[in-house]
């Protein structure tokens, strides 16, 4: 939209041109069913291919680890789901954190009440667990531990090498699976070198199209898919692929592979005016989660004294995008569980927190201009 300010980028992102100039070429060109054994189906399997080597060189993997999903929570859902199920022989615990996103958390309540054990590890004042909460809750019936990369709502990145290698040295088997669907695109990540058994990626979060991911399962760990029908992905995940979205996704991941540095750094930049532009706005607020150990793009705030409600409003009448929580909650009206586990369930923090997400064509001066108008809204509020 034509002079809107746009931080919601941790929600969603916009496409890249590049990456609709190739969805329309595949679109045109490549319509080709890729499970057909003629030579328009075979180029459309070639073009899915490229794709999940591609997928697969960006966090070290080999293609075959790789299955095409239609994003993070159908990827979140079929490596807790299935992993369970497979390993139900072995035991019946699991190991998560208390601010993973409801793409985790809610099959994993549906786990407990098949009767699966879930422990889940509190975080600390800054979203943070330790490996030491892993390793005092590991038992000998655990068979998954399901941590989020980087936090959604307050960006706080989890120790998950030093999880990963400890894990890998256990003498019993468990199965490591990570959300990095807010983190892909910024964060370095080597399945091989982090020990990492399955993790989720979405294409919306780096500019690519909706309703497109990948899960990465290590060839080490064989579980089976959640979609039945058809044979596609391996007999892992059935139905006729996207190949549009898979051209989109594979443009939009080659983009950020070969800029991840600089833009990690531009967000790091943005973010940083944004504080600075705050303190010397004299606004009296807080940072909720780290600062120093977060995602570069994601900057929660707790504006004291302001119910975040009533300042979204009025940064959206200034044509000003921000959140007040994971967009996966929309009109969900009950608190953040990730403040809470941050708080409590009675800090002011819980009411009055927004969620400001940098992302491709955001400015220092956008920052300057969002900070200028929060100072506005705080003001008027402050007198009405």
């Amino acid at each position: 939209m034509n002079n809107y300010i746009y931080l919601d980028h941790a929600a969603t992102t916009p496409v890249r041109p590049e990456v609709i100039e190739a969805m329309t070429e595949a679109m045109k060109m490549h319509y080709g069913n890729a499970s057909s054994i003629h030579q328009i189906g075979r180029t459309s399997k070639g073009l899915l291919e490229e794709a999940r080597a591609t997928f697969a060189a960006s966090i070290n993997a080999s293609p075959n680890e790789i299955v095409i999903t239609s994003g993070g929570t159908e990827s979140d859902n079929m490596a807790v789901v299935k992993t369970a199920e497979k390993y139900s022989y072995k035991g019946n615990h699991i190991i998560t954190t208390n601010v993973e996103h409801p793409a985790v958390r809610r099959p994993l309540n549906y786990l407990k009440s098949l009767g699966f054990e879930v422990t889940e590890l509190a975080v600390d004042k800054t979203g943070l667990i330790s490996p030491e909460q892993v390793k005092a809750a590991i038992r000998e019936d655990t068979i998954l531990v399901s941590i989020i990369y980087g936090n959604n709502e307050i960006g706080t990145l989890m120790p998950i090498t030093e999880i990963g290698q400890y894990l890998d040295g256990l003498d019993h088997k468990v199965a490591f699976h990570t959300d990095a669907v807010q983190a892909y695109g910024t964060e370095d990540i080597d399945v091989k070198e982090q020990k990492i058994d399955l993790l989720s990626v979405s294409s919306h979060k780096i500019n690519g199209p909706k309703g497109i991911g990948f899960l990465f399962i290590s060839e080490d760990l064989p579980i089976s898919g959640m979609v039945l029908g058809g044979e596609q992905e391996n007999k892992r995940r059935a139905g006729t692929e996207n190949i549009p979205g898979v051209v989109g996704f594979r443009r939009a991941v080659e983009i950020r592979q070969t800029d991840k540095k600089t833009i990690r750094e531009t967000y790091q930049t943005l973010k940083s005016k944004c504080l600075d532009e705050l303190d010397a706005s004299r606004i009296d607020y807080a940072v909720n989660g780290s600062v120093d150990y977060s995602l570069p793009h994601i900057l929660s705030l707790h504006i004291k004294g302001v119910p975040a409600d009533k300042l979204l409003i009025h940064l959206d009448l200034a044509r000003i995008a921000v959140s007040i929580g994971s967009a996966c909650s929309a009109g969900n009206v009950d608190p953040s569980p990730v403040l809470e586990a941050l708080y409590g369930t009675d800090h002011p923090a819980i009411s009055e927190t927004i969620r400001l997400s940098f992302g491709y064509g955001v400015t220092e001066e956008d920052c300057q201009t969002v900070v200028a108008k929060i100072k506005k809204a705080v003001d008027f509020l402050a007198e009405t």
